[in-house]
C-alpha cells in the first residue's frame, strides 16, 4: 500500500503543480511549448505506470463482491470517453486543453469546450463498479477528482489569458457539460477531417484495448467479464 500511495501522491503533484498561478507560464517560457508537453506527457506516463504496477502489488481489501453487470460501465461509457481524449487531443481548442494551438477552437467544441479532463472524468467514473477494491476505488476516486476539479480552473485560465470578452465570443456555441449546448440549440457539431479522423482512431484503439489490450497492459479482460454477463 506505501508504494501505491507514493505513487499517487507523485502524479498528483505533477499534475497539482503546474496548475498553480504562474508555474506553467515559467515552464513553457523557459523550455518552450513543445518542449515542456513532451517532458510532460512522458513523466505522466512514467508514473500512470508506476501507479499501475504499485496497485498490482498492494494488498487487497474487498469493498463489494463483483458482479458480472459492473463491466458494462466501463464497456459502454469508454468509446465516449476515448473519442473526447483523441479529439481533444488533435483539434485546437484555446479555451481548454489541446497539442495544437490555434486562435479559434475546432468541431469539438460544440460537444463541450472540456473534451479532455471530461474524457478522463468518464473513464476514471466508469471504472468504478467493476473495482470493488479499496486501492482501485481510491485510485479511479482520485482522478475522478482531479478531471472535475480541473474543469473551472481551466475556465478561470482562459478567462484571464484571453480577456473576458473574447471568451465570451468564443464560448457563445459551447458548454463545459458535454451536450448541454447542442441540447440547448446553441451549437450544432460540424465535423472537420482532423475531428473524423481522431474519431476513428478511437475507435480502433477501443476495439484493440477491449478485445486485448486492456488484459495485456493492465490485466483484467473485460472481454471476459462482458461474454459473463451475456452468457
Amino acid at each position: 500500500m506505501t508504494e501505491f500511495v507514493l505513487a499517487l501522491s507523485a502524479f498528483m503533484v505533477a499534475h497539482l503543480v503546474p496548475a498553480l498561478p504562474g508555474v506553467r507560464a515559467r515552464l513553457v517560457a523557459t523550455a518552450g511549448r513543445t518542449a515542456y508537453l513532451a517532458v510532460y506527457s512522458i513523466l505522466s506516463l512514467v508514473l500512470l505506470g508506476w501507479i499501475v504496477v504499485a496497485a498490482g502489488r498492494a494488498d487487497v481489501v474487498e469493498l463489494w463482491a463483483p458482479a458480472a453487470w459492473q463491466w458494462l460501465a466501463p464497456v459502454v461509457a469508454m468509446p465516449i470517453s476515448l473519442a473526447l481524449i483523441f479529439t481533444g487531443l488533435v483539434e485546437p481548442n484555446p479555451l481548454s486543453i489541446s497539442l495544437l494551438q490555434g486562435e479559434r477552437p475546432a468541431a469539438v467544441i460544440a460537444i463541450t469546450r472540456h473534451p479532455l479532463p471530461w474524457g478522463f472524468l468518464i473513464w476514471a467514473l466508469a471504472h468504478v463498479p467493476p473495482n470493488g477494491r479499496l486501492v482501485p476505488l481510491i485510485l479511479f476516486g482520485s482522478m475522478a477528482a482531479l478531471a472535475a476539479a480541473g474543469l473551472p480552473l481551466l475556465d478561470r485560465k482562459a478567462r484571464a489569458r484571453l480577456g473576458e470578452a473574447e471568451w465570451r465570443r468564443l464560448n457563445l456555441g459551447a458548454s463545459s457539460i458535454p451536450f448541454a449546448a447542442m441540447l440547448a440549440g446553441r451549437a450544432r457539431l460540424r465535423p472537420t477531417p482532423a475531428f473524423a479522423a481522431a474519431l476513428l482512431a478511437s475507435l480502433a484503439f477501443y476495439a484493440w484495448f477491449l478485445l486485448a489490450g486492456h488484459a495485456w497492459l493492465i490485466g483484467p479482460d473485460p472481454w471476459s467479464g462482458l461474454r459473463a454477463f451475456f452468457g
